[in-house]
């Protein structure tokens, strides 16, 4: 039997097919542009090329039909039919604070999702149509939720209460909740595989870079804090999200030039970060690389991003304590030896950090663990590529064969010494 994994946004599902162990992937692929025309599937199988249809697809029930379809089709395909599909994993960006770990989805848990669409209203609301959609066209098969916020609900509360009026945090749910959870769960528990200590010994700084940026900082393999909150809007500088600013900018620039709260948040998400600074659209490499060639937009964005990073892990080790490592992953940490050079760039006298610039620049493969730890550092730094996909198909495994608790007390295969990383899918 397999495993299928889904990660619904409003215009794009992403999806793996995993054996049922979740440690090989059958199929992996992404549909683009739901809903805006012009849509298009690409899937990839190992060992044959790419397949791509233009197909549009008005909604999420279409576009995971034609998922479906593309899965089971005769010559492109991987499986006979979706029978073989023992259970779908759902990543959902926001379990507030009743699910502190993955869960069978039923009627209960879809309506409390549903209640939670006001805290990401960008992620949750294509969250629920994905798990609509798929509980529609494979009704006999098991649907799981697995939450972006439940790693980080192991956060003290003066680490997670934000100071405003405290009924807005008891009757609105204004909090610092965090994202990423998978993939900052993975981390950790390579990282102390790595490291050889039990994940509960361990402190570390793990740093999720992709489209989206998080940090955590962990302490006795726990979440004690981490820069995303309420929304994913929080924290260091994004590709098209501000991260933190003056709260006062809001109102000054909404007065200015005359926005809705609504405008003013798709400024802030979609039109900010990286891509507000440079005024361009850049896939990731050409970006660094125009930075790093002088061009003075993408210079500063690059600037003030690895700024940012720095300043975050400052912070974290002041509240951390004694650290065992920092760990970079995902797009930019797995390929991009110049960024993690600019952030912990100058760390050795005030930290103890250092990287070996040979081993920082020998990173190449997607799949690859490498230490990068310099000579004279008390810190160990690693390069680990993230699987958030492997973390939601071993969750559904688990719960699928009730071995499953929760995520600081399960045995995932990935926590082992013996345990050897397939090409990155987070």
């Amino acid at each position: 039997m397999k495993i299928l994994t889904i990660s619904c946004w409003s215009h794009k599902i992403k999806y793996y097919l995993l054996s049922s162990d979740g440690r090989t992937i059958l199929a992996s692929g992404i549909i683009e542009r739901v809903g805006l025309g012009g849509s298009f599937i690409r899937q990839s199988v190992p060992g044959r090329e790419q397949f791509y249809l233009d197909m549009d697809n008005d909604d999420h029930q279409s576009a995971m039909a034609l998922l479906i379809a593309t899965l089971t089709d005769p010559i492109h395909g991987v499986i006979a039919s979706s029978a073989e599909i023992s259970a779908v994993g759902h990543r959902v960006a926001h379990g507030g604070t009743e699910f502190q770990h993955s869960v069978k989805i039923n009627d209960h848990v879809i309506n409390s999702i549903r209640q939670l669409q006001h805290l990401a209203p960008l992620h949750a609301t294509p969250n629920i149509l994905g798990i609509e959609a798929a509980m529609t066209l494979m009704p006999a098969i098991p649907q799981v939720a697995i939450f972006d916020t439940a790693f980080h609900l192991s956060m003290p509360e003066c680490a997670c209460i934000y100071p405003l009026p405290y009924e807005w945090y008891e009757n609105h749910g204004v909090r610092r909740y965090g994202f990423h959870g998978p993939s900052h769960l993975y981390l950790s528990r390579r990282a102390a595989a790595l490291l050889g200590k039990p994940i509960d010994e361990c402190n570390m700084i793990t740093i999720h870079i992709d489209r989206g940026v998080s940090l955590c900082a962990i302490r006795n393999g726990l979440s004690i804090d981490t820069s995303m909150g309420m929304t994913p809007l929080e924290g260091v500088v994004m590709e098209t999200r501000c991260g933190d600013i003056d709260a006062g900018i809001h109102a000054y620039m909404m007065g200015a030039l005359n926005l809705s709260a609504k405008e003013m948040e798709l400024v802030l998400n979609n039109r900010s970060g990286i891509f507000g600074i440079t005024g361009r659209h850049l896939a990731r490499h050409h970006f660094v690389q125009a930075a790093l060639d002088g061009d003075p937009r993408c210079k500063l964005a690059l600037e003030v991003e690895t700024h940012r990073l720095r300043k975050y892990i400052g912070a974290y080790l002041a509240i951390i304590g004694p650290l065992d490592a920092i760990v970079f992953t995902a797009g930019t940490g797995a390929t991009e030896s110049p960024v993690r050079e600019m952030v912990l760039n100058g760390l050795l006298d005030c930290f103890g950090i250092q990287i070996d610039r040979e081993s920082n620049r020998a990173v190449r493969a997607e799949h690859e663990e490498v230490e990068i730890t310099g000579e004279e550092s008390m810190i160990r730094t690693f390069v680990i590529p993230t699987n958030e996909e492997l973390v939601i198909a071993e969750d559904v495994a688990a719960i699928l064969s009730g071995a499953c608790s929760d995520h600081r007390h399960y045995d995932y295969s990935f926590a082992n010494s013996d345990f050897v990383p397939s090409a990155s899918m987070g």
